[in-house]
């Protein structure tokens, strides 16, 4: 049996896992590259810099709005054929803020009305994508491998910064026919979400029982597994879609979510212009900005194979929410660009570990449809602090001519996250029941 598993396991991991990596990888530098464009786009727009902490956090509005809708969408249509629509919309979306300016002059809106409904736009089309990746890993994998995988998946924000920083930093370079760099930015980084919106139809499976890449025994094996999952669950407790929205652990986690996410894209869209204040050229920019990717990436993994060895899920959150506390409000307290960046490498282990981390916590007690809508349910309130954050930046950089005051409130807020986190409570008992693992109580 353990021969089965591993087998199975392995091949479900090598043939999702890369795929589904490369999809968000494409998809949040989409999301953020604004941070780099941003430091030609403001003076070219004539936008402020809260105007556009305003504009980079309306995304997060219409996604919050849609999120819910979209994973129900997911889960009654399947995977590939929504997952593809969504990334198709969001790269022809992500292409068109290149044009900002014709477009403005074709509807005698404002460049800083078309930014915002641009970016609205963005966030109407890009709903539903994470928390549809997040329910679909629960279709393939059970419990106790879910932070490990969640871990690889989300290994994607940090490379996208780690390769898109410096790509993007040299894209700005670029010009020609009439386009400046900013403009070379959002179009190049577009076209590869595109083409892989082809590749999804293509390549994905909806649901093991459909995957003919796995032999018979392994199909049946996993989808044994997964639906004693399932069983157990149901049998511990049923949760109704209605219910699954008000439970008071989806909404702690969201509540955490929410915090994490704060500092996560307050710090992230701003991030490229805090880097440029050290003197940097645009090229240097974006290397440096690379940096405190690596270490989040390091740390995700290490943080999310511990917690799926030890079951220990809230202890592991709280500690990479402390450590993203610690990181971004200390960086709001120095002034040598060495401890700045330093802090920064600090408080993204904890910002880039946190997600696998808190993910697996609602999947042990909820199944099915009331899955689907309680992980976008957490990932919906969770992001609305995507609009919050990046805005208190912009506000309070144009109040105050620093980051110094943004940076303090984004990391206490992140540390309230993390005490919250300690009071989530999940038995392990329906993580380890159905792998005939020694249950622990919590």
């Amino acid at each position: 049996m353990e021969d089965i598993e591993k087998t199975t396991i392995s091949k479900v991991m090598w043939r999702l896992m890369p795929f589904l990596f490369v999809c968000y990888f494409v998809a949040y530098l989409d999301r953020v590259n604004v941070g780099f464009a941003k430091l030609q786009m403001n003076a070219a727009l004539g936008l402020s810099e809260a105007a556009y902490g305003l504009g980079a956090g309306l995304f997060f509005i219409s996604y919050f709005l849609l999120e819910v809708p979209s994973n129900l969408a997911l889960n009654r249509f399947g995977a590939r054929l929504w997952i593809a629509r969504i990334m198709f919309s969001w790269g022809i979306i992500s292409g068109l803020f290149a044009f900002i300016g014709p477009i403005s002059a074709w509807t005698g809106l404002s460049n800083e009305w078309v930014f915002y409904i641009l970016r609205f736009t963005l966030g109407v089309a890009e709903a539903g994508f994470f928390p549809g990746i997040i329910f679909y890993l629960t279709l393939w994998f059970p419990s106790v491998y879910r932070a490990r995988v969640v871990a690889l998946f989300m290994l994607a924000i940090p490379f996208s910064s780690i390769v898109g920083a410096p790509v993007s930093g040299a894209l700005l370079n670029l010009s020609g026919w009439g386009l400046d760099g900013w403009q070379w930015l959002f179009i190049l980084e577009a076209l590869p979400s595109i083409l892989l919106s082809f590749g999804v139809i293509l390549y994905l499976t909806d649901r093991p029982a459909q995957a003919s890449w796995l032999a018979e025994p392994e199909r049946t094996w996993l989808q044994a597994r997964l639906d004693a999952e399932h069983e157990q669950k149901q049998a511990a407790e049923h949760i109704s879609i209605g219910k699954a929205l008000s439970d008071s652990r989806v909404l702690a986690c969201a509540f955490v979510y929410f915090c994490l996410n704060a500092a996560s894209y307050g710090v992230a869209f701003f991030l490229p212009t805090i880097v440029k204040g050290f003197g940097v050229s645009n090229f240097q920019t974006g290397l440096l900005a690379a940096l405190p990717f690596v270490f989040g990436a390091v740390g995700m993994v290490l943080l999310g194979r511990n917690s799926d060895r030890t079951l220990k899920r809230r202890e592991h959150v709280c500690f990479a929410m402390i450590l993203a506390a610690v990181g971004v409000a200390g960086a709001g307290l120095v002034s040598s660009p060495v401890l700045v960046l330093g802090l920064l490498c600090l408080s993204q282990i904890g910002v880039s570990a946190t997600p696998p981390l808190l993910w697996p916590i609602p999947s042990a007690f909820l199944t099915g449809t009331s899955a689907a809508a309680g992980i976008a349910a957490i990932n919906a309130i969770g992001n609305l602090s995507g609009f919050a954050g990046p805005y208190l930046m912009g506000y309070l950089r144009d109040a105050t001519g620093n980051f110094t005051a943004g940076l303090l409130v984004l990391g206490a807020c992140t540390l309230v996250g993390g005490i919250v986190a300690m009071t989530l409570r999940v038995s392990t008992h329906l993580e380890t029941a159905a792998a005939g693992r020694p249950a622990m109580a919590r």
